[in-house]
């Protein structure tokens, strides 16, 4: 596809606020006059530019997927929930995340943070240069819509995960007034986000693109996610918010362009990466840039997989997978997780895993023949949609027909009982069950958590309070862990910013 190509365009200033780099050098070593030479005045002048300087935005979304003997950059969101587990002993982020001893010298907190700015740093260029290139002006608006809503998802990650923030608008260079800027306040950081996402959504985009670049459908579910969350903690702007995320993920149910997959079989088929229930994926491409989180969800030394390094990175607790109605199809043997499977030397072998490992991103064919993962992974499923949609209508109205169907849906799916007949409070607790067991390590559930401040008891099966919550294998969370701790690099690299409180 063609944005997965993208040109190095950035620099590093400080160890997080990135810049584009005229490509220059020492004297004597490159001629600076040389045309060829890329600079911010030669290279945003043909319309292909726009084009690949936006696909330089797109990179930044899969650096944290990265996996190995190290551990992942996306477990941190998984292991804060208290329902992951790890055989890894050498990944040390992962123990000081899940047992909530974190520090800000966690090099998961520091990849987010330096990751997503140089995301933001791209975006900012972008928004910046394109407007000056002489091209179609409808391509340009659209283009510029990428730019302003992958601006807007690297925001609202970084603000839920780490509070106030710097909130940067600019191409920065050396001379910037930007290059070390002040925190801002959580809901200036929502206020861009909106804004950006409001570009997006004037700027033209169809409602749907198979080679995954930003469409109409991605801007309106980010929207929800967006209102839905302010909506809630921190900021508890309540039912006009709840409303503003009802209405925009109607957009995107009503417009007919995505669908729940009949069987959750497919989510492992690489033909339907795009499209369907997959809204939102970072893009991987066999052969070329081929999906890297495979050797984490794989069981330790367990001789399974033709392909990965066998890490054992992540798997899912016992006690969250009991927490499934037993009937519920999700929980059964390679639907969402898996406990056996067949030996690599011998595949008429079957080898006891000892857990339950996360079958929903397992790539089947990679692992047992092409030794070359082209999944995808998903950020924002069809099925998110749904029930976004039928907590905030839910909050804003009660207990309806259309809540009911979107939630029965999911529940359908899973081969559960539809649900009827249920109060206010009782339906909203069903709906934020059905997003902990349909959205499971798929990094949503611990922003879940904060926003609502709740957390899943595994054993009573009810929701109790975040703050004073007991992980079922004993670490209880404090008020700290509402938020990840600032970096050590950054807070040493920029004298303005401010550690969270109880790091």
């Amino acid at each position: 596809m063609k944005y997965l190509r993208y040109i190095k365009t950035t620099f590093k200033i400080t160890a997080s606020m990135l810049a584009f780099g005229a490509i220059v050098g020492c004297s004597g070593f490159l001629d600076e006059s040389d045309p060829s030479n890329f600079t911010v005045e030669n290279y945003f002048t043909k319309p292909e530019h726009a084009r690949s300087s936006v696909s330089a935005i797109y990179a930044n979304l899969r650096n944290p997927m990265g996996s190995g003997f190290g551990g992942g950059t996306w477990m941190m969101l998984e292991f804060a929930t208290g329902l992951a587990a790890t055989d890894l002993g050498q990944a040390v982020n992962s123990y000081y995340v899940k047992d909530l001893r974190n520090t800000s010298d966690n090099g998961y907190g520091l990849d987010y943070w330096s990751t997503y700015y140089r995301g933001i740093g791209n975006a900012n260029l972008s928004i910046a240069n394109i407007p000056n290139i002489n091209m179609d002006e409808n391509e340009k608006k659209m283009i510029l819509g990428e730019a302003h809503c992958l601006r807007a998802f690297f925001y609202f990650n970084l603000v839920q995960m780490f509070g106030e923030i710097p909130l940067v608008t600019e191409a920065v260079d050396l001379k910037s007034e930007q290059l070390y800027p002040e925190q801002a306040k959580v809901e200036q950081v929502y206020d861009l986000i909106v804004s950006d996402l409001k570009i997006a959504e004037a700027s033209g985009l169809p409602w749907n693109d198979q080679s995954g670049k930003i469409n109409m459908g991605i801007v309106k579910s980010l929207m929800a996610k967006v209102y839905l969350t302010m909506a809630g903690f921190p900021l508890n702007k309540g039912a006009a918010y709840y409303d503003l995320s009802a209405k925009a993920s109607q957009e995107v149910i009503n417009s007919g362009q995505y669908q729940l997959f009949p069987s959750y079989n497919d989510l492992h088929d690489p033909k339907k990466k795009n499209g369907s229930e997959n809204i939102f994926s970072i893009q991987y491409k066999t052969q070329v840039i081929p999906s890297n989180w495979q050797v984490a969800i794989i069981p330790y030394n367990k001789n399974i997989s033709a392909y990965s390094d066998e890490t054992g990175g992540i798997y899912a607790t016992k006690d969250f997978v009991e927490s499934y109605d037993s009937n519920d199809l999700r929980r059964k043997e390679k639907q969402f997780f898996f406990t056996k499977f067949t030996h690599e030397a011998d595949r008429s072998r079957e080898v006891e895993l000892g857990a339950y490992f996360i079958y929903k991103h397992f790539d089947y064919d990679a692992q047992t023949s092409t030794t070359n993962s082209d999944l995808n992974w998903s950020i924002i499923r069809y099925a998110d949609v749904l029930l976004l949609y039928a907590e905030a209508m839910n909050e804003v109205a009660g207990p309806s027909a259309n809540v009911y169907e979107a939630v029965n849906a999911i529940r359908k799916r899973a081969e559960l009982a539809p649900l009827a007949g249920l109060s206010k409070d009782q339906l909203r607790e069903a709906i934020w069950k059905e997003r902990w067991h349909e959205l499971c390590y798929e990094n949503i559930t611990w922003f879940d958590m904060v926003r609502l401040r709740k957390a899943f008891n595994v054993s009573t099966k009810k929701f109790e309070n975040y703050v004073g919550h007991k992980f079922s294998y004993g670490p209880v969370v404090t008020e700290r862990e509402l938020l990840f701790p600032k970096p050590t690099a950054e807070i040493r690299n920029n004298s303005k910013l401010i550690q969270n409180k109880g790091y």
